[in-house]
């Protein structure tokens, strides 16, 4: 089977999963030093790029990458500025919100496909703080936040930068 750049996926795979947690401190306690999970990478993220990417003016948060031994990543996310207890439920900054992160190919078709199949999404593509990623945030028909980041530029280190 052939596959030309019209008809090839555009998730190229699951590239992490988001958890919005209450305390940075308190999570890594659990994911880092009980279930074992490695942090590879961490930043705080302020500005122009991160406000329009979740949609929170202002918007302040800390994130932490870890890895699984099977190479799978999990981010936690801790919003300082828009600290929202919740079930999941609500704002992109309520605690237990969760999203899921896709690597594609290319953001800017994804985001015509998308628009042309009456999805919007919450902007377009943003090219990422570092200038490495383009990234993208969507919901599905369930109200599921997604991540679709196009690599623009090679990783640096062991954690891929970029997109939250």
């Amino acid at each position: 089977m052939t596959t030309d750049a019209a008809t090839a996926p555009m998730a190229q795979g699951v590239r992490h999963t988001g958890l919005v947690v209450r305390s940075l401190a308190r999570s890594l306690e659990f994911y880092r030093d009980l279930l074992g999970l490695r942090e590879l990478s961490r930043a705080v993220e302020t500005g122009p790029f991160i406000e329009a990417l979740v949609g929170l003016p202002e918007a302040e948060l800390e994130w932490v990458k870890l890895r699984a031994e099977d190479g799978t990543l999990v981010e936690l996310l801790q919003y300082r500025s828009h600290l929202r207890p919740g079930d999941g439920a609500g704002e992109v900054c309520a605690t237990g919100r969760v999203h899921l992160a896709f690597t594609v190919r290319d953001v800017d078709a994804l985001h015509r496909a998308l628009a042309e199949r009456g999805l919007v999404c919450k902007h377009p593509p943003l090219l990422s703080a570092d200038g490495r990623c383009k990234v993208m945030y969507c919901s599905d028909p369930d109200n599921v936040d997604l991540e679709f980041v196009e690599q623009v530029l090679p990783p640096q280190g062991p954690a891929t930068a970029g997109g939250v």
